[in-house]
């Protein structure tokens, strides 16, 4: 444990000097946040057409909207769609992070002195995932926190407010979020240990984001209805990954050949 929380310390301050990842991790999140924040404050007042609503049709056949007016509708839709940003946030977040975690290392030639270390591998890889899904979970449930407060003045009604804080959404934030950090991380620290480069390992690593910005386009066309069910499912098949990615990640780290291969 003493390894483990050596590691964490050190990659928490690698990140607060690396600017870039810095404000990754800071600023990315909070944009992401202000845009269903706004889009309820603009279908707050927002003239409402009937059109506009039939245009919708497709995503109001999901229950969870039933028995809502126009207004209500929009709103709940709408934030409901742009909430989904929240899924991709755990993933771009430590992935920047993870990236970073050992090809970083070898451009400050700080790596090499810490595989010559006796921490084992399944230490030192613990210890950087633990460094980035930490910061990567806690933004994602602040600034959920910081989007309920702003809904619960912005909704025009009990109603619209129960939609961002249902069982749908309580199982999205305490499971399928760290999940997806996990997830996130994992790809992160393999890619990063098989290149050299810092901003390939960080191109490759956010490959991570486009089945999620599917499933994003899907649920917008109202092809993928969100509902618990939905989110249970993914998270015990994001489960059964992660435990593949990351044995996969144990055996793909050969510290022996990156310190060799990276003279």
């Amino acid at each position: 444990m003493n390894d483990i929380r050596t590691i964490v310390a050190k990659e928490w301050v690698d990140v607060r000097q690396n600017k870039m990842v810095a404000s990754v991790v800071l600023l990315v999140p909070l944009l992401m946040t202000a845009i269903p924040v706004v889009i309820l404050y603009i279908f707050r007042n927002a003239p409402i057409s009937a059109g506009d609503v039939q245009e919708m049709s497709g995503m109001l056949a999901n229950p969870l909207f039933a028995g809502m007016d126009a207004r209500e509708a929009m709103q709940s839709v709408i934030a409901t769609n742009m909430m989904l940003l929240f899924l991709i946030m755990p993933l771009m977040v430590p992935v920047t992070i993870a990236s970073y975690s050992i090809v970083g290392e070898k451009i400050t030639r700080s790596l090499e002195p810490l595989l010559a270390t006796p921490i084992t591998t399944t230490n030192l890889l613990l210890g950087k995932s633990v460094a980035a899904v930490v910061p990567g979970v806690v933004t994602t449930w602040f600034c959920y926190l910081i989007f309920v407060i702003a809904a619960r003045m912005l909704v025009v009604s009990d109603r619209v407010f129960g939609v961002f804080t249902n069982g749908m959404w309580i199982v999205a934030m305490l499971v399928l979020v760290p999940l997806l950090t996990i997830l996130a991380v994992s790809i992160g620290i393999i890619v990063s240990s098989r290149v050299n480069d810092p901003r390939a390992a960080e191109q490759l690593g956010s490959l991570v984001i486009l089945p999620f910005m599917a499933l994003f386009l899907g649920v917008v066309s109202g092809f993928i209805m969100l509902n618990t069910a939905t989110f249970w499912i993914a998270s015990a098949l994001i489960a059964l990954v992660n435990v593949g990615l990351v044995y996969i990640g144990v055996k793909l780290f050969q510290r022996e050949t990156i310190l060799t291969r990276w003279k």
